[in-house]
């Protein structure tokens, strides 16, 4: 199972990729960079990125049965509510990918990656960072 540098440069292999990060969402901290950063700063690209997550995660109307409870389970799905499995922003010339890592304790990290429109593929890099969320071995 890899841990956080091992995910990055995996992540960083995908065609396109410009930068990872792992970030947690509650302190808006980086865990975890590689590559480039939009604007080419990892720790103002962390907070931000942490910012939209927490926004995402704790907004009842985008996600009914969100709490924005302390606990961090609330994109969990035991109860059956709905849960936020990753974020998309799309701009002319990039796509930023936020793909929440489950833990079975304190759910309170995601992993991101910039990635260039013209040589990434979206799709694939979904499917890619989900992969590597789900294998991801924090600590």
């Amino acid at each position: 199972m890899p841990g956080i540098d091992e995910s990055l440069l995996e992540a960083m292999r995908l065609p396109g990729a410009r930068g990872a990060l792992v970030v947690d969402w509650i302190s808006g901290l980086a865990l975890g960079a590689v590559g480039e950063a939009p604007g080419g700063d990892a720790e103002a690209t962390a907070a931000e990125t942490a910012e939209l997550a927490r926004l995402a995660l704790e907004s009842p109307t985008l996600v009914p049965g969100a709490g924005g409870g302390e606990n961090g389970d609330e994109n969990g799905d035991e109860n059956g509510e709905a849960t936020v499995e990753d974020l998309i922003l799309t701009t002319a010339d990039a796509y930023q990918l936020l793909r929440l890592v489950v833990t079975p304790f304190d759910s309170t990290v995601f992993m991101y990656l910039w990635l260039d429109r013209r040589d990434g593929n979206l799709a694939l890099a979904r499917i890619r960072l989900a992969e590597m969320a789900d294998r991801l071995v924090l600590g």
